[in-house]
């Protein structure tokens, strides 16, 4: 019986056991360390192309989500556009750095997901802060940072700033360009009830 079970194990071991050139593999273990990247393209507010390990890689950043500049079905949506130009002004400002989380590293649409950083700031927190972003997609266990970043969305929320401006723009699905343009329309009709 014990013979047995050392040539099952041994089967398992020998057949279980992928050889994968370490190139491949993505080395972080869920660990703090921050590894040096080189960006390429900054897509929008919370995605980028990046150089890692000589390869090209789409990045979505993890736990943050910023409107839409160039939607298939939501178009353009507001503070799309600041967050993409403020997301850019960080990124050329310092040394870029990514950190990953313990969960998955990829989406489902291939991005590697990943906190930034630049000269060990968080880009992500620093966008949330600013009010061009909101807390989302939250997978565990990729929450490393979760605290913090509802605490720099909340100082955006109390502030009433960027995303924050306008009541019910920021759902709990995304943004809702409806609730600005009602908000402009609610404006103009009290200019108009003024100057009467």
């Amino acid at each position: 019986m014990m013979k047995k079970w050392f040539l099952i194990l041994g089967l398992l071991f020998l057949f279980g056991c992928e050889s994968v050139p370490t190139s491949e593999i993505t080395k972080t273990s869920g660990t703090t360390n921050q590894v040096p990247i080189e960006v390429v393209e900054v897509i929008d507010g919370d995605t980028i192309k990046i150089n890692y390990n000589g390869n090209i890689e789409k990045v979505r950043y993890l736990l943050i989500d910023t409107p839409e500049t160039n939607h298939k079905t939501l178009g353009k949506q507001p503070f799309g556009e600041d967050a993409k130009v403020r997301n850019k002004e960080l990124l050329n400002s310092g040394n870029v750095t990514i950190e990953f989380d313990v969960g998955n590293r990829f989406d489902d649409y291939g991005r590697m997901l990943a906190y930034i950083y630049v000269d060990g700031v968080s880009v992500q927190e620093t966008l949330l802060e600013e009010g061009l972003a909101r807390v989302a997609y939250v997978f565990p266990p990729n929450t490393r940072y979760l605290d913090n970043f509802e605490k720099a969305s909340d100082t955006a929320k109390v502030e009433q700033i960027g995303v924050w401006e306008t009541d019910d723009y920021v759902t709990n699905r995304g943004f809702d360009a409806s609730a600005i343009s009602k908000s402009n329309n609610r404006t103009n009709k009290s200019v108009e009830n003024i100057m009467k």
